[in-house]
């Protein structure tokens, strides 16, 4: 990694202020004071910056209670985003979304700037489960559970849906598991069997389920069990 994105990481500091710093000589790395931004830096090396050891910069991994009404974007003209509410949190930039959900969808979203987890929580090929709490405008019939374990036919759609698993709750309130993430898929899945869902709130994904203590709109770091992916 260049010295500069490594101090800036570190710092929070934008780059162009960290090489403005560097060439008042506020650098070292292995004792020798530098001022090459491009300077290739490994875990190893010994980075000092403003008479302070930095340490090397380490991914984040935040779970958020994803409000009603706000939208999984950095910008958006009509609506709040997701990310605004991360503005406390240096280099916001950095960060991105494991996993959108619609504007009027709840619930536990995963933000992270380790492209490598991420991935491996929303590729298909992983087969990382997505739970959804879901309400319908019309009574769920006991034949869907079958008819989505053996997977539907979505509309404009070639392929039907991978197995999914539904456990009815009530009436017209059910889980949903999928691990696949396709557009509108549950709204559409319902859709398929001439239902519609009016209320959705995803609690887990993978292993992390969503913290209640957290309010919407509220997030917290992962903890070190919670970022660990076992396939």
């Amino acid at each position: 990694m260049r010295l500069d994105k490594y101090l800036s990481q570190a710092t929070g500091l934008s780059r162009k202020d960290i090489k403005r710093l560097l060439h008042k000589d506020l650098a070292s790395v292995n004792g020798v004071v530098t001022r090459d931004a491009s300077l290739k830096i490994s875990d190893d090396d010994n980075v000092v910056f403003q008479d302070s050891d930095v340490a090397a910069p380490r991914p984040r991994y935040f779970m958020m209670n994803k409000p009603y009404g706000y939208v999984c974007s950095s910008d958006d003209p009509t609506n709040a985003t997701v990310m605004g509410l991360l503005i406390d949190e240096p280099r916001p930039n950095d960060l991105h979304l494991a996993g959108r959900l619609d504007l009027d969808t709840t619930g536990l979203l995963l933000i992270t700037d380790d492209g490598q987890w991420s991935h491996k929580l929303t590729s298909p090929k992983h087969k990382q489960g997505k739970r959804y709490l879901l309400e319908t405008a019309d009574p769920i019939p006991e034949s869907a559970v079958e008819q989505f374990a053996q997977g539907v036919q979505l509309l404009n759609e070639k392929h039907l849906t991978k197995p999914a698993e539904l456990e009815i709750l009530g009436v017209d309130e059910a889980f949903l598991t999928l691990t696949e993430g396709r557009y509108h898929q549950v709204k559409r899945m319902f859709a398929a069997i001439g239902n519609k869902v009016i209320k959705l709130h995803r609690d887990r994904i993978s292993h992390i389920v969503l913290d209640e203590s957290l309010a919407p709109g509220e997030y917290r770091e992962l903890t070190e069990e919670e970022i660990h992916i076992s396939k």
